[in-house]
């Protein structure tokens, strides 16, 4: 009797209502950081409230598309994987520079455009270097993505970078409340509950802060039902050199998030990325920042927020997240929708974000406890990685003097952390001379240089 080969996490599809509640989940943990590119760019170019909602709806479906296509795939597109994409910060000065002196939203685009196209022809050879990226880099990468996260998640948890009543007690009760919620469903709710911990969690601190005055819904009312974005909806794209430089810079700095996300959740899923599976997440990437600029919105990387909450829940099917990617769409199709999912308090999702962030920083502990530390220089690699990557979390403001392209690299604790984590293990383990000591679990045949 012929046998079938047993489905892969990855590739199982769950039931439907657990795919909604799951997908939904994703979108929630998400949202707050989806649509803040797009407010912080509009807003500092001083655009009407009515082109703010254009672009966050824009946004919200090309976000939707770009999660499609990487977790989905086609052809040597999408990694194949579970992996949110989102509009990346570390193209937010850039634009704005762009945008305020340099030819407004249609250079933007132009720029993003040609961004978009230079990464899907530089995923190829950014996917040969992987042997670079052993447990010990890797396991550091990882560390300083959930390490970085944590200020994101406190900033919620205080009411929200910039809000009025910022780190109120209120705010901070409500926050701690959820994440109570979130432990004790995890705890001691059933199998498939505890795997929704965060969803339960927002659920409940919302119907929490409704009658207490945290929330306003006022933007429901005043939002579309329908909303397409159009193509070029600002104008035609206009290409200036300067502002494609900078986008470029940009380029190369997603490239290296989004390589140690896919590696974070390879390493969590037990699907570990290859050069070509690397090389198709990245085309993805380039495919949708192209996407982006052609409809009305920016340039895309896949999310760390959502790697936590893949390592929380260890639901691993990439189908989940491609339900998220269609919740997004939706929501881009229907403003008054995601109106609604704008409406969830600040406090809310920093109550789950602290959980979420701090499971990708002890995933990367985990990776690291497959590395030798004894008789090598294995601890000086992780010390200064996430020493250097930390700098730009704990004073934003350290780079002010240098020039913007070192600004655009540098200012990521995350692109910071990972260049230093490669650079040092090259240096302490790759060059000769320098005599290493054997990792734990180091692909066969791999000598101690890889450490």
């Amino acid at each position: 009797m012929a046998t079938t080969a047993p489905v892969h996490p990855v590739d199982e599809v769950p039931p439907v209502r657990r795919l909604a509640a799951f997908g939904l989940q994703h979108v929630l943990a998400m949202y707050a950081g989806a649509v803040a590119v797009p407010l912080i760019v509009g807003s500092a170019m001083k655009l009407s409230a009515a082109d703010l909602a254009y672009l966050i709806t824009a946004d919200l479906l090309v976000c939707g598309i770009a999660t499609l296509v990487q977790c989905v795939g086609f052809w040597r597109f999408g990694v194949r994987l579970p992996i949110m994409q989102g509009c990346t910060f570390a193209a937010v000065s850039p634009m704005v520079l762009i945008g305020t002196t340099g030819g407004g939203l249609p250079a933007i685009y132009g720029s993003v455009i040609v961004a978009g196209l230079a990464i899907a022809l530089l995923a190829p050879v950014f996917g040969k270097p992987l042997r670079f990226f052993p447990p010990l880099v890797t396991g550091t990468v990882i560390l300083i993505i959930g390490v970085s996260l944590l200020p994101v998640a406190g900033n919620w948890a205080a009411g929200g970078q910039g809000a009025k009543g910022f780190g109120e007690p209120k705010n901070l009760a409500l926050a701690g409340f959820v994440l109570l919620v979130v432990l004790g469903v995890q705890r001691f709710a059933p199998a498939f509950l505890s795997r929704i911990a965060v969803l339960i969690g927002i659920v409940v601190g919302l119907a929490v802060a409704v009658p207490f005055g945290f929330t306003d819904f006022g933007g429901v009312g005043d939002a579309d039902w329908l909303g397409i974005s159009t193509p070029f909806h600002f104008g035609t794209p206009t290409f200036h050199a300067s502002a494609i430089a900078s986008m470029l810079v940009v380029a190369l700095v997603t490239m290296t998030e989004t390589t140690g996300d896919l590696i974070a959740v390879g390493e969590m899923t037990d699907r570990r990325v290859e050069p070509r599976t690397l090389a198709d997440g990245l085309r993805a990437d380039g495919l949708s920042t192209v996407l982006g600029g052609v409809f009305n919105t920016f340039p895309y990387t896949a999310y760390a927020q959502n790697v936590g909450l893949v390592g929380m829940t260890r639901v691993r099917s990439r189908w989940v997240v491609a339900a998220a990617g269609g919740i997004l769409v939706l929501l881009g199709l229907l403003p008054k929708l995601g109106a609604v999912v704008a409406a969830i308090p600040a406090p809310v999702l920093g109550g789950a974000g602290l959980v979420m962030f701090g499971t990708v920083a002890a995933s990367g502990l985990k990776t690291l406890a497959q590395v030798d530390f004894k008789d090598n220089d294995n601890l000086t690699v992780v010390a200064v990685s996430v020493a250097v990557g930390m700098l730009p979390v704990g004073v934003p403001t350290v780079y002010a003097q240098f020039p913007d392209w070192f600004q655009t690299v540098m200012n990521s604790g995350i692109s910071a952390g990972c260049l230093t984590a490669i650079v040092l293990n090259l240096l302490f383990n790759h060059l000769p001379g320098k005599a290493g000591s054997p990792t734990k679990g180091a692909e066969p045949g791999e000598a101690s240089a890889t450490a």
